[in-house]
């Protein structure tokens, strides 16, 4: 059976989301509906709702006169929206702890711990393969806490925050993969993956909070590893973090994490 087409609003999405992470279109740039219309062969209209959703996202910010920019983001804010995934995760992992009936709703969970596992227990750095599956089960481990969760509006607030630079659990894993603190940096996350599984097993709400924020924390340290290493610039999205102060290694470094 042969795959639907896709709407052009969502290949105007799409296709403008990935332009703005491959840096095609840069912070500060403002944005011709001519121009994109053309490059991402859709009509005016669904492009101005892909242009309404990213302003949503908090890609995109409206201009005086009419029309949009790409915004830019300072080091705080990148920090600040790694953080506020944090609270997400420890508010789904607590009510997944609450709302979990047993070993059969949590097969999912325990089955994406085993595989990661494998990996982590590889001799010496991933293959490229390996790494792939890694991040693909890193990021299904943070889906299924809001699975688990069952609640739409916290999915909701969680999508919302993920759209932003950076803030993906595995956002910074690629950049230390050609580093010393790359093997170390996959044993610590998965310990946690651990422990996080253990307290809603347990049915410990609080304790499954706790863990998953602190979680969200390895993805700031990540982040200043990265930025010791002038790694960053490989990212998606890399060009809308502004260089100013709050970005430099000692700024980042230097913010609080309560």
């Amino acid at each position: 059976m042969a795959e639907a087409p896709v709407s052009q609003g969502l290949a105007a999405v799409l296709g403008l989301r990935q332009l703005i992470m491959d840096g095609e279109l840069r912070a500060g740039d403002r944005l011709s509906e001519v121009r994109l219309a053309a490059r991402l062969e859709v009509s005016r209209t669904p492009l101005r709702l892909a242009l309404a959703q990213l302003e949503h996202e908090g890609l995109l910010e409206p201009v005086a006169g009419g029309g949009f920019v790409v915004r830019s983001f300072t080091g705080r804010q990148v920090v600040d929206a790694i953080e506020l995934r944090g609270v997400l995760e420890g508010t789904a992992a607590r009510l997944a702890a609450r709302r979990n009936n047993g070993p059969r709703a949590l097969g999912n969970l325990v089955a994406c711990v085993a595989k990661l596992d494998r990996i982590v227990a590889t001799e010496g750095a991933p293959t490229g393969e390996e790494f792939e599956l890694y991040v693909e089960l890193n990021d299904e481990f943070h889906n299924e806490l809001f699975v688990l969760a069952g609640s739409e509006v916290l999915r909701a607030a969680y999508e919302h925050v993920l759209a932003l630079p950076f803030a993906q659990p595995s956002s910074f894993l690629k950049a230390q993969a050609d580093t010393s603190q790359f093997e170390p940096t996959l044993a610590t996350g998965n310990a946690q993956h651990h422990e996080i599984l253990n307290a809603i097993e347990a049915g410990d709400g609080d304790e499954a909070e706790r863990l998953a924020r602190a979680h969200a924390e390895l993805t700031v340290r990540n982040l200043e590893a990265v930025m010791r290493d002038g790694g960053y610039e490989r990212l998606p999205g890399s060009s809308l973090i502004s260089a100013d102060a709050a970005w430099s290694v000692q700024a980042v470094a230097g913010l609080e994490r309560g």
